[in-house]
């Protein structure tokens, strides 16, 4: 269902996920509440995307305040070294296995600090309520979507035989087919044990012990003391002025700030008379994406180690020389990137305008490939981002935090209107955050219309192999004109087809509140998606 609402409304890449946030806000809960609960469900309904044993970053606004933001993202093992991987002969990082899953799962502790805010606003629904679908889903089964037997198909030979995964995620040594039913016992009892003891177990109590024994005994460097010291971290967005108001974003080790100087970069050059499905347009946003895809390279890591403030690449010098340095005629050197990633990102608004844009994230699909034996849980690869390199930026430490590409956009209009906004896709998610804002705020569609036209992808997404052949091409939707393929190539871009609608340039929403009240948004058809609202 897509319609204007008053008291509450939703997106989620899969529509379950969507429902249970809408229920628990006509159950009285408050946007955050109805996050946690959708987090939860998502977790389930779409585990190829996203799982509890992975990392989340959330971006929270109340109306009259500014926006805050909270860093789930689990830190590398306190015996995870380069020196630990050399001695086991490993050049770089693998991405699959029990040394792929060197960092704490932080979005747990994530869900437990947005609570607090929620508690803060008057909020009262207990995590057994807020859990309850989650553990239905979980207990009961959920139909197989299209994605998920796609992807469990495409990566079934790298990760059968990690520890845990034929038997959570195959049946009979096959890929499950869509719309069969597909049960996770374990992870149902995990849930419901969070719900009766609280989130915080997760950390420092059964769960933590549970969790890190199977951990030690598959191989991982992540203990007991490692999940104990965690916790999430409040902080101040990321943000930038724009000709219609304030975008914000998620701060390191997020690639938030390549987000917002794609923007930043756009707003400067000015995209008046252009068509938002033209060869100028596209053309414009990828040259502004080369740029700040060349800054997020050279400074963007774990903020304790960065040798500048982000906030501070933002400024209006940065900007202008970066925008200084873009052709209209013709496409700039691109070298490869290497940042595919599997994740989920969700909106909600409450009746009281508050809202919440926020992304869950395993990285590579299904994580490390590693499914712990008593829990359920599947274990994220984010640490496969670290190098072994001890001169690199992103070179692996213990405790330090792992470079992100997740990062939840807002925009609080000058008119009073108020947009959580974002998507999954790697490299893609500053480029299709890019298309759907540009595209609402700047020519004025429809949230729908603006997720629905074709959009393109520089470099790589989920689900792309390192050697892929032209991983680091342009990619466009081909419900692009063929005239805008031929422009693109003439000014020098490698252009390749993707299909009509393609998975591949992520899976978008947005949600916008308006001055007076009304709520509207739009989701992702080329995801299992909707929006709810009531």
């Amino acid at each position: 269902m897509n319609g204007s609402y008053k008291n509450g409304i939703a997106v989620a890449p899969h529509h379950e996920a969507a429902k249970t946030a809408v229920h628990i806000m006509r159950e009285g809960g408050n946007a955050i509440e109805a996050m946690v609960g959708a987090a939860a469900t998502i977790a389930v309904v779409y585990p190829h995307m996203n799982a509890i044993g992975g990392d989340g970053f959330w971006l929270i606004h109340e109306p009259g305040k500014p926006p805050i933001a909270i860093d789930a993202c689990g830190a590398a093992a306190a015996s995870a070294n380069i020196d630990w991987y050399k001695a086991a002969g490993y050049e770089a990082i693998p991405h699959r296995g029990p040394h792929a899953a060197n960092t704490v799962a932080g979005t747990v502790s994530g869900w437990e600090a947005a609570q607090t805010i929620a508690k803060s606003w008057g909020g009262r629904l207990p995590l057994t309520a807020i859990l309850e679908d989650a553990i239905r889903h979980a207990r009961d089964g959920i139909k197989v979507t299209q994605s998920q037997h796609a992807s469990t198909l495409r990566k079934m030979s790298e990760l059968k035989s990690q520890p845990g995964f034929a038997e959570t995620f195959l049946k009979n040594h096959e890929a499950p087919k869509a719309e069969t039913n597909f049960k996770m016992p374990r992870l149902a009892t995990t849930l419901d044990h969070l719900a009766r003891k609280g989130l915080a177990d997760f950390y420092k109590g059964e769960l933590a012990d549970s969790m890190a024994r199977d951990l030690g005994k598959v191989g991982s460097p992540v203990a007991f003391d490692d999940l104990r010291k965690h916790e999430a971290l409040y902080r101040e967005p990321l943000e930038r002025k724009h000709n219609l108001g304030t975008l914000y974003n998620m701060t390191p080790p997020t690639q938030g700030v390549v987000s917002l100087l794609i923007l930043a970069i756009l707003d400067r050059l000015g995209l008046n008379g252009l068509d938002p499905t033209g060869a100028d347009y596209v053309h414009i946003c990828v040259e502004a994406t080369k740029q700040a895809f060349a800054i997020r390279d050279k400074y963007v890591t774990d903020p304790a180690y960065m040798t500048v403030h982000a906030q501070s690449l933002l400024d209006d010098d940065i900007v202008a020389a970066m925008a200084a340095k873009i052709s209209l005629e013709k496409a700039a050197a691109w070298g490869k990137n290497l940042n595919p990633g599997d994740t989920v990102w969700m909106g909600t608004i409450d009746r009281e305008g508050r809202s919440v844009s926020f992304i869950q994230s395993i990285y590579h699909e299904f994580g490390a490939g590693i499914v712990l034996a008593e829990s359920g849980i599947n274990w994220q690869n984010r640490g496969a981002s670290f190098s072994l390199n001890p001169r690199a930026l992103l070179a692996l430490k213990p405790g330090k935090k792992p470079f992100h590409t997740l990062n939840p956009a807002m925009m609080l209009f000058t008119d009073g209107r108020v947009m959580p906004y974002g998507t999954m896709g790697g490299d893609g998610q500053p480029q299709t955050q890019c298309a759907v804002f540009t595209r609402v705020a700047e020519f004025g569609m429809s949230p729908q219309a603006a997720i629905d036209a074709p959009r393109w992808l520089l470099g790589r997404t989920w689900g792309t192999p390192p050697d892929a052949r032209h991983a680091d091409s342009l990619k466009i939707e081909r419900r692009f004109d063929e005239a805008v393929f031929n422009d693109l190539t003439e000014r020098g871009h490698d252009v390749e087809w993707l299909s009509g609608w393609d998975e591949s340039v992520g899976h978008a929403g947005v949600l916008i509140r308006a001055r007076d009240g009304n709520l509207t948004g739009g989701f992702d058809k080329r995801s299992d998606g909707s929006i709810e609202g009531f």
